[in-house]
């Protein structure tokens, strides 16, 4: 569940109404989200294949700049050449859709998980938010990300501490 303190703290990180959020599935050293669990379908009926959202701006940012730095190119080659890192990368897919499903089945999104699992590297965000929603070990390239970042978890770096929230 959503409290309203996350509900405008995530509002304020995107800019916008924060919308269809399920719970944080991740937090800042402070507390504060650093990923939510969207449903798989918005209020609007849309379908939404981005179970896991990255909305922590100093977080994004930092995926950005990784992959403006060409690391998605780079873990794309890797992940063409390297079977094991293709078979883990696929068991990644399976589980998003898994856990996606457990929450909506949307048959429009049926196979579309997010990132470009389990064939590409598309998008570093969705990545790594799976990665620091679900644990480490589960997705590799979600972990790089991660692991590449230097932005970290660990270390509170928000603009405003959890205790000085929005009331």
């Amino acid at each position: 569940m959503i409290s309203e303190i996350d509900l405008a703290i995530v509002s304020e990180q995107l800019g916008r109404p924060a919308r269809s959020m399920l719970e944080v599935s991740a937090r800042c050293a402070c507390g504060n989200p650093v990923v939510v669990k969207t449903k798989p379908r918005l209020e609007d009926g849309t379908p939404f294949p981005t179970l896991y959202y990255l909305t922590h701006p100093l977080a994004t940012a930092s995926m950005s700049r990784l992959e403006s730095a060409g690391l998605m190119a780079q873990w794309g080659e890797q992940l063409e050449t390297d079977e094991d890192l293709a078979r883990q990368y696929l068991a990644a897919h399976e589980s998003y859709l898994e856990q996606r499903d457990e929450v909506e089945v949307v048959d429009e999104i049926g196979k579309i998980s997010a990132g470009g699992m389990p064939t590409r590297v598309k998008c570093l965000h969705a990545l790594a938010a799976h990665s620091l929603a679900v644990g480490p070990g589960i997705n590799p390239i979600g972990d790089w990300a991660v692991e590449n970042s230097e932005w970290k978890i660990e270390k509170c770096q928000c603009e405003r501490p959890k205790d000085s929230a929005i009331r």
